[in-house]
Order: C-alpha cells, then sequence, then structure tokens
C-alpha cells in the first residue's frame, strides 16, 4: 500500500522513534533506518559543531522527487526523510531516513540510494565549525 511520504525540514531535534512509526504497518517485512550523527572530526581537524542552511522549497521538491524517483526502482511503500538545519552539536543526528518495503533487500537498496542522491543533489549545505576555523564542505 503506496503511502504519502513524509519529508521534513526542521531547526527541532528529529525524532527517530516517531518516524519509525510513521512508516510501520503489518504489511511491512522491511524497515531500514540511516541516521546521520555530527562526529567531531573531519578531515584531520576537530569539529566543535556543524551548521546546516537549507532552500527548504526547493529542498522539499527536491526530496520528493528522489523519492519518486526510487520508488520506481523499489517497492518502497512507505518513507520518511528528515533532515535538520541551523546549529548542530555532536552526538545530534542531521539526517534521519526510514524506509519501509515489503522485504529487507529492497528496503537496504532503496534507503542508500535516498541518502546518498540526497546528500549530492538536495539544497542542504553544511558549515564544519573546528577548533582551528570554520569552512562550508560538501555532502
Amino acid at each position: 500500500m503506496l503511502v504519502e511520504p513524509i519529508i521534513q525540514l526542521t531547526r527541532e531535534p528529529l525524532n527517530r522513534d516517531a518516524l519509525i512509526a510513521a512508516v510501520s504497518h503489518p504489511s511491512i517485512g522491511g524497515i531500514v533506518i540511516f541516521e546521520g550523527v555530527v562526529r567531531d572530526n573531519a578531515r584531520g581537524k576537530q569539529v566543535r559543531y556543524l551548521e546546516y542552511d537549507v532552500y527548504e522549497e526547493m529542498a522539499q521538491q527536491q526530496i520528493a522527487t528522489i523519492i519518486a524517483e526510487a520508488r520506481q526502482h523499489w517497492p518502497i511503500e512507505r518513507v520518511a526523510i528528515a533532515h535538520r538545519f541551523g546549529r548542530l552539536e555532536i552526538g545530534e543526528a542531521s539526517v534521519i531516513i526510514v524506509v519501509a518495503t515489503p522485504h529487507r533487500g529492497e528496503a537496504f537498496e532503496a534507503c542508500r540510494y535516498l541518502i546518498d542522491t540526497l546528500k549530492s543533489t538536495v539544497p542542504i549545505w553544511k558549515k564544519e565549525v573546528a577548533t582551528n576555523g570554520e569552512e562550508w564542505v560538501e555532502g
């Protein structure tokens, strides 16, 4: 049963449990969750925190397009994608993708496609603030 995707862009902390509950259903055999978390290091630097910026309207549209493309390849019945913006501290989730399909293999493949495509095409930018300066970085 195909259900409208959940797409959230927010400054608030992401709620993994609510996203999982939103895609759960008795017909689902596989739910895969990807959670991207702010780490304390990157490319040899000690990271203090991250700042994300987003072009919200375009990001919403592009995420919807990515989901539609993924649904052409995998039987995604339910999907939720949430991304934070603003300042994020070490250990906080920046992105959560939850994919529900009839079988686990499809869920894994679709989830990987969604995160990889989101990171390379959606207008969300990341600034790393490190102990020795700050810079905007890809992905």
